[in-house]
Protein backbone atom coordinates (compact mmCIF):
# COMPACT_ATOMS: atom_id res chain seq x y z
CA UNK A 1 0.00 0.00 0.00
CA UNK A 2 2.85 2.47 0.85
CA UNK A 3 4.41 1.94 -2.39
CA UNK A 4 1.43 2.58 -4.29
CA UNK A 5 1.11 5.94 -2.73
CA UNK A 6 4.58 6.85 -3.11
CA UNK A 7 4.37 5.85 -6.90
CA UNK A 8 0.88 8.10 -6.76
CA UNK A 9 2.81 10.79 -5.02
CA UNK A 10 6.13 10.73 -6.99
CA UNK A 11 4.24 10.69 -10.79
CA UNK A 12 1.93 13.28 -9.11
CA UNK A 13 5.27 16.00 -8.56
CA UNK A 14 6.08 14.67 -11.97
CA UNK A 15 3.34 14.93 -13.86
CA UNK A 16 1.54 18.21 -15.54
CA UNK A 17 -1.60 16.41 -16.53
CA UNK A 18 -4.14 14.95 -14.52
CA UNK A 19 -4.86 12.66 -17.48
CA UNK A 20 -1.38 10.93 -16.74
CA UNK A 21 -1.55 10.64 -13.35
CA UNK A 22 -4.61 8.46 -13.58
CA UNK A 23 -3.76 6.49 -15.93
CA UNK A 24 -0.61 5.68 -13.80
CA UNK A 25 -1.94 5.14 -10.67
CA UNK A 26 -4.80 2.91 -12.71
CA UNK A 27 -1.89 0.85 -14.29
CA UNK A 28 0.09 0.58 -10.93
CA UNK A 29 -2.91 -0.58 -9.20
CA UNK A 30 -3.67 -3.72 -11.51
CA UNK A 31 -0.38 -4.33 -12.22
CA UNK A 32 -0.39 -5.19 -7.72
CA UNK A 33 -3.30 -7.20 -8.35
CA UNK A 34 -2.54 -8.89 -10.89
CA UNK A 35 0.80 -10.90 -9.57
CA UNK A 36 -1.41 -10.62 -6.46
CA UNK A 37 1.21 -8.29 -4.45
CA UNK A 38 -1.24 -7.79 -1.99
CA UNK A 39 -0.29 -8.15 2.08
CA UNK A 40 -3.67 -10.16 2.16
CA UNK A 41 -2.86 -12.47 -1.13
CA UNK A 42 -2.37 -15.47 -0.85
CA UNK A 43 0.98 -17.68 -2.35
CA UNK A 44 0.68 -19.38 -5.11
CA UNK A 45 3.34 -20.35 -7.89
CA UNK A 46 1.77 -18.51 -10.51
CA UNK A 47 1.91 -15.38 -8.82
CA UNK A 48 5.17 -15.88 -7.77
CA UNK A 49 6.25 -16.37 -11.31
CA UNK A 50 4.12 -13.31 -12.37
CA UNK A 51 5.93 -11.47 -9.57
CA UNK A 52 9.33 -12.62 -10.72
CA UNK A 53 9.07 -11.23 -14.10
CA UNK A 54 7.74 -8.53 -13.67
CA UNK A 55 10.35 -7.59 -10.45
CA UNK A 56 13.38 -9.01 -13.57
CA UNK A 57 11.96 -6.45 -16.31
CA UNK A 58 12.70 -3.01 -13.64
CA UNK A 59 16.38 -2.32 -15.10
CA UNK A 60 14.79 -2.93 -19.13
CA UNK A 61 12.29 -0.42 -18.14
CA UNK A 62 14.59 2.09 -16.75
CA UNK A 63 16.27 1.87 -20.00
CA UNK A 64 13.29 2.11 -21.79
CA UNK A 65 11.64 4.90 -20.34
CA UNK A 66 15.17 7.02 -19.96
CA UNK A 67 15.88 6.00 -23.85
CA UNK A 68 12.39 6.98 -24.23
CA UNK A 69 11.29 4.30 -25.74
CA UNK A 70 14.83 3.69 -28.08
CA UNK A 71 15.86 0.70 -26.17
CA UNK A 72 13.69 -2.54 -25.47
CA UNK A 73 15.26 -5.54 -22.97
CA UNK A 74 13.72 -9.30 -23.30
CA UNK A 75 12.73 -8.60 -19.45
CA UNK A 76 10.57 -6.10 -20.77
CA UNK A 77 9.23 -7.58 -23.48
CA UNK A 78 8.31 -10.61 -21.47
CA UNK A 79 6.88 -8.39 -18.33
CA UNK A 80 4.68 -6.31 -21.23
CA UNK A 81 3.59 -9.53 -22.50
CA UNK A 82 2.71 -11.23 -19.66
CA UNK A 83 0.63 -8.03 -18.35
CA UNK A 84 -1.16 -7.90 -21.32
CA UNK A 85 -2.02 -11.57 -21.62
CA UNK A 86 -3.17 -11.31 -18.13
CA UNK A 87 -5.34 -8.11 -18.63
CA UNK A 88 -6.31 -7.77 -22.51
CA UNK A 89 -8.47 -5.00 -21.97
CA UNK A 90 -5.97 -2.88 -20.57
CA UNK A 91 -6.05 0.61 -22.36
CA UNK A 92 -2.44 1.17 -21.16
CA UNK A 93 0.91 2.01 -23.66
CA UNK A 94 3.94 0.31 -23.74
CA UNK A 95 5.50 3.75 -21.80
CA UNK A 96 2.85 3.71 -19.33
CA UNK A 97 3.65 0.10 -18.53
CA UNK A 98 7.37 0.37 -18.37
CA UNK A 99 6.99 3.39 -15.77
CA UNK A 100 4.86 1.30 -13.69
CA UNK A 101 6.85 -1.78 -13.79
CA UNK A 102 9.06 1.01 -11.98
CA UNK A 103 6.79 2.00 -9.65
CA UNK A 104 6.15 -1.78 -8.95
Amino acid sequence: MKLRLLAAATLLALSSAQAGATSFVVTTDWLSDATGSTSDATSSSTKDDDEKIVRAAKDDAASYVASQGQIRGAHLEAAVNLIRSKQPQLQASDMQLAEAILAY
